[in-house]
């Protein structure tokens, strides 16, 4: 005769299975040791003497979009070139410079603007792209806003794209660019979700450094988000995204 096991000697198998599978998967620090030691590598390469890779966030949780610290001192084609060799590392997302350094891209970039610049300012002229309170996450509110902000973008895909994020002067101009930048980011990252091909967006952050004409840099009405379309020539995308210069 067959005999059962106990219920108890079952479900406690189960439960130490259970543990190992759930000790097994992989943590976000898995993810950011390897890309700090390849960063740090490619910094030293670049002759980033003195900067570091910070892979976490405002609110100190891992990230895959570093900010860079450090390097004052070097000049800003030794910074360009850092920036661009952290971005090129694979796995990482877009890089920014903690103190708002120039953006890192070629000399060589024409531009012009397209009309899809005029649509969404359009679209933003009454209505604005709401975040919760100190926060980079999108109020439900905007989810419509962002449909119609795609939409009007569809037609200029194959266009650079640039997102900036504004804050007003209140608080601390260090937390206000990143909290610009990450804002920028999230509506990155929303249109995105709604069809717009990543490479073809620039996410940057400028703080309180360019208020609304007729504005004084505290008034809240400068907390917004901006669009940018341009057609390149030639077609030059960096991965590097940066708050704006120094």
């Amino acid at each position: 005769m067959r005999i059962r096991p106990p219920l108890a000697i079952f479900s406690g198998a189960v439960l130490i299975a259970a543990i190992g599978y759930a000790v097994a998967l992989p943590t976000a620090d898995d993810f950011v040791a390897p890309l700090q030691a390849k960063a740090k590598a490619a910094i030293d390469e670049a002759g980033g003497r003195g900067v570091e890779a910070d892979f976490v966030d405002r609110n100190g949780s891992p990230t895959r979009h570093p900010w860079l610290k450090g390097g004052r001192r070097l000049d800003d084609d030794t910074r360009a070139r850092v920036a661009h060799a952290v971005a090129a590392v694979p796995g990482v997302g877009g890089v920014a410079w903690a103190d708002g350094t120039a953006r890192a891209e070629s000399a060589k970039l024409k531009y012009e603007p397209l009309h899809c610049q005029d649509d969404v300012a359009g679209l933003l002229r009454t209505r604005s792209i709401r975040f919760e309170e100190a926060s980079s996450s999108l109020d439900p509110s905007s989810r419509k806003l962002l449909d119609e902000v795609a939409d009007a973008l569809r037609p200029c895909l194959g266009s650079i794209i640039s997102i900036t994020g504004h804050t007003d002067r209140i608080g601390n101009e260090a937390g206000n660019i990143a909290l610009s930048m990450e804002r920028a980011r999230a509506v990155r990252e929303a249109l995105v979700g709604r069809g717009i091909p990543r490479d073809g967006l620039r996410a940057r952050g400028v703080g309180s450094s360019e208020p609304v004409d007729g504005l004084t840099p505290e008034d809240p009405a400068n907390r917004r988000i901006e669009f940018a379309v341009i057609r390149t020539e030639p077609l030059t995308p960096t991965p590097v995204d940066t708050p704006g210069a120094r």
